[in-house]
């Protein structure tokens, strides 16, 4: 297994965290990004157990949606949050370019931030 899939999520994690507003937290013992105590980028694990292979989490509502799907073991989120568009993508699939996974991030930050932390970010 590759270590790689360490440095495009520390990448995913440092993009979040320089959006306006946004912080770490660390409920259920994994890492998410949020803004506005919102969750918009589920990260999981640090590392992977046997019963979990890394994963990211983020919320799609335009056609980025479809392609996150189209990795290979991406799925709608668990606990009824796939039908509100977001889709968990792993780590350990052949993924897209890291900028496709950038611009899925702010997507999904956009689809969650307050309008002043999104004038905030258009304004950068």
């Amino acid at each position: 297994m590759s270590d790689d899939w360490h440095d495009v999520r520390q990448e995913l994690r440092a993009f979040a965290l320089g959006l306006p507003e946004t912080h770490e937290d660390h409920p259920w013992g994994e890492t998410v990004i949020k803004v506005n105590k919102k969750v918009f980028l589920f990260l999981g694990l640090d590392e992977p157990t046997e019963k979990w292979d890394p994963t990211f989490g983020v919320k799609l509502l335009s056609e980025a949606h479809g392609h996150a799907l189209t990795v290979e073991g991406a799925a709608p989120s668990g606990y009824g949050l796939g039908k509100a568009g977001w889709v968990t993508v792993p780590f350990l699939s052949r993924l897209p370019e890291t900028e496709v996974l950038l611009d899925w991030v702010e997507e999904s930050y956009r689809a969650i931030a307050p309008k002043r932390a999104i004038k905030e970010l258009d304004l950068r």
